[in-house]
């Protein structure tokens, strides 16, 4: 084999998603941002959703300077939902085609008894945590299926095998979640497209401080950790379905 080739096979395996585009969303930080950034390091065009413009700069900005491409869709999933339905259709349009979902944005809420759970907070955690994982894979569905190889991954929480008093909004909200994509999965185990969940586990995020406000964060797992397996189950070489994959630190 000549040099040139064998450079040729080496940078295929470095970057073994190039030429594909991924849609993460809560990627302006903490795993969102992280796996973002693994994922553009592996070769995809990301796209990012979040509803901070700073944060997703933020993020693109990290991606560019090592190299990577990403496009941004600043909007809230849950003001702005049907927005959603318009995703798969533009990324189609603008490149062709959608090779990986990660759904990683979520929404915590007050930790309050069920009874005290506001209107509010249940709308704003559903929305983004249920409401929104329906809307993604409605406008996801056809160009992932289409891919040689889709990928969707959803980010859920052990919190659903272990409610716990305070955290009903959330627990729901995720179990019903993972209801959801179990089922999804079902209907396409006979297609090109793996579909899978995964738990992070305890890490270092926005959310999880808000849970865990006197917490030492630096003695957590954090998003950088924990981002190359969640970017691992997006590659072509990942043949589980259905799975709920843990993050082992």
């Amino acid at each position: 084999m000549s040099q040139g080739a064998t450079a040729e096979v080496g940078a295929q395996a470095d970057r073994p998603l190039a030429g594909q585009v991924a849609l993460v969303t809560g990627a302006s930080r903490g795993i969102g941002a992280a796996t973002a950034q693994a994922l553009a390091r592996l070769g995809a065009h990301c796209v990012l959703i979040a509803r901070t413009q700073g944060g997703l700069e933020e993020t693109d900005d990290a991606i560019r300077a090592a190299g990577g491409q990403s496009t941004l869709l600043p909007f809230n999933l849950v003001k702005d939902a049907d927005k959603i339905d318009m995703v798969g259709p533009s990324l189609v349009e603008r490149f062709g085609r959608l090779d990986i979902l990660v759904h990683n944005a979520g929404a915590l809420g007050a930790l309050t008894p069920v009874a005290h759970i506001t209107p509010r907070d249940w709308t704003e955690v559903i929305g983004t945590n249920l409401t929104a994982s329906w809307r993604l894979i409605r406008t996801c569905d056809p160009p992932l299926r289409a891919a040689p190889a889709g990928r969707a991954i959803f980010v859920t929480t052990g919190r659903v095998q272990r409610p716990k008093a305070f955290w009903g909004a959330y627990g729901a909200s995720k179990a019903a979640m993972e209801h959801l994509v179990q089922s999804w999965a079902q209907e396409v185990e006979h297609t090109p497209l793996r579909v899978n969940l995964f738990d992070p586990g305890v890490v270092a995020t926005k959310l999880r401080g808000q849970a865990m406000p006197g917490e030492d964060q630096s003695t957590i797992a954090q998003p950088q950790d924990v981002a190359p397996a969640l970017a691992a189950l997006c590659l072509p070489t990942e043949t589980r379905h259905g799975a709920t994959v843990l993050y082992k630190r």
